[in-house]
């Protein structure tokens, strides 16, 4: 039998790992395939792994092009440029792909798709979400047969890191994001990571699997663990909660919904555990219900075996459609904004004079919301007070409402941070 013949664009960490995995001896990849060309931007850098048995390219384009390759494997990233372009080349010719690049599938997804089965070639991204946890293909293959309504989960290990890290040592989001940066956990510019965008990007492909809906990027709400700070990780503390930034992608009444914010999570919360690196997925599903998936989220092991697998599925011909589905059977799903009811915890820096506290409560009344606690920290000599204040079950977009008012009273020191409460017991789709 003819073993497939690979090329690999981009070797980085992940890139490195899958060279090591073809290198194996022992490694399954051999059996039905074989690594014959690879690219990168510097033929003279030190990688430390051997090169020399495979072809080089400059340019990964040239690679992607090359009728010698059967499978493009594309570990560039991006969502345009060298990235897109090789993909686009390969799949107009007919090669196979893979990909760990979530942003190109998240914001491409439909279009690649749309080549590839002019072609017959198959586009596979296992290593996009989840790194070394299964996630795609558990909701491609395991959650096939029932009728998810919900998904949502720890999608960012940067973040969950950082969070873990000032929950547990005390210091600042700026300390650990420094030390994050130093140990290789996050970029020079972090801002994917912590402003969302990376889960954002992953929870689009997780949501177009669950939902049968073509991948939109541009329906994530998003906001990032930017302005978390100890103070909010003290007091969710000493009320009971975990700080996490969640992804959650809801289908209701035909309608879609996904945001990605930072939540409190009830200590016994299924998610509220996942500590530092750690990835991790809840599905709600009809009639499987609740599943949950939990390992490595990043890192050369986890994502290579990721890449691995997908070429193992190729070559012994278990590689489906993308989405789960041709792509004339995507739907086109309505932007849904359900009428989303929960908790809410709500920090407020706000000056130090009287009346304060009596107008905050009064916008609040105004929107029918009620204060479950409130708590008011001592700040000595400081120009600004913080406060903060969880709220009994409302309606989000009343929330919305009365956060507003209170920044129209101009007397806040700076934009106020609201972040929903979850509990154990709440389903994904309705807080």
């Amino acid at each position: 039998m003819t073993r497939l013949r690979v090329g690999i664009a981009g070797l980085g960490t992940v890139g490195r790992g899958v060279v090591k995995l073809f290198a194996d001896g022992a490694s399954r990849l051999n059996e039905k395939m074989q690594l014959v060309a690879v690219s990168a931007r510097n033929a003279g850098q030190d990688r430390g792994v051997d090169l020399t048995p495979y072809r080089w390219f400059d340019d990964p384009v040239a690679l992607a092009a090359d009728p010698s390759v059967d499978v493009f494997v594309e570990l560039i990233g991006g969502a345009d440029g060298a990235a897109k372009v090789a993909v686009e080349t390969a799949l107009a010719r007919g090669a196979h792909v893979v990909t760990a690049n979530k942003a190109l599938v998240a914001l491409h997804g439909a279009h690649l798709v749309e080549r590839s089965e002019r072609t017959g070639a198959k586009l596979l991204f296992e290593a996009a979400v989840g790194g070394g946890v299964p996630m795609v293909k558990a909701l491609k293959e395991s959650v096939a047969g029932s009728r998810a309504s919900s998904v949502a989960g720890i999608l960012n290990g940067t973040c969950n890191y950082i969070l873990t890290e000032m929950e547990n040592s005390g210091r600042s989001f700026e300390a650990v994001l420094t030390e994050a940066q130093a140990m290789g956990y996050a970029e020079a510019d972090p801002t994917t990571d912590v402003g969302g965008f990376d889960a954002a990007h992953k929870l689009t492909i997780l949501s177009a699997i669950a939902f049968g809906t073509r991948p939109d990027y541009g329906h994530v709400q998003i906001q990032g663990i930017e302005r978390v700070t100890l103070t909010d990780i003290r007091l969710a503390g000493k009320l009971g909660y975990r700080i996490k930034l969640i992804a959650k992608g809801a289908l209701a009444d035909g309608a879609v919904e996904m945001h990605v914010r930072p939540a409190l999570l009830s200590y016994d919360h299924p998610l509220a555990n996942v500590s530092g690196s750690l990835n991790a997925l809840v599905v709600d599903a009809e009639p499987s219900g609740q599943l949950t998936f939990i390992g490595r989220g990043a890192g050369e092991g986890p994502t290579a075996a990721s890449v691995a697998s997908d070429l193992i599925d190729l070559a012994e011909g278990r590689a489906g459609f993308a989405f789960g589905k041709p792509l004339a059977q995507l739907a086109e799903a309505p932007r849904g904004s359900p009428t989303e009811r929960g908790r809410y915890y709500l920090r407020l820096m706000v000056q130090d004079r009287p009346g304060v506290v009596a107008a905050i409560s009064d916008r609040l009344a105004h929107e029918e919301i009620s204060i479950e606690s409130f708590l008011q920290m001592p700040v000595h000599g400081g120009p600004a007070v913080p406060i903060v204040l969880t709220t009994q079950t409302c309606a989000r977009p009343r929330m919305e409402l009365a956060v507003r008012a209170i920044e129209a009273l101009d007397v806040c020191a700076e934009p106020p941070l609201l972040m929903p409460v979850e509990h154990s017991g709440a389903r994904w789709g309705r807080s």
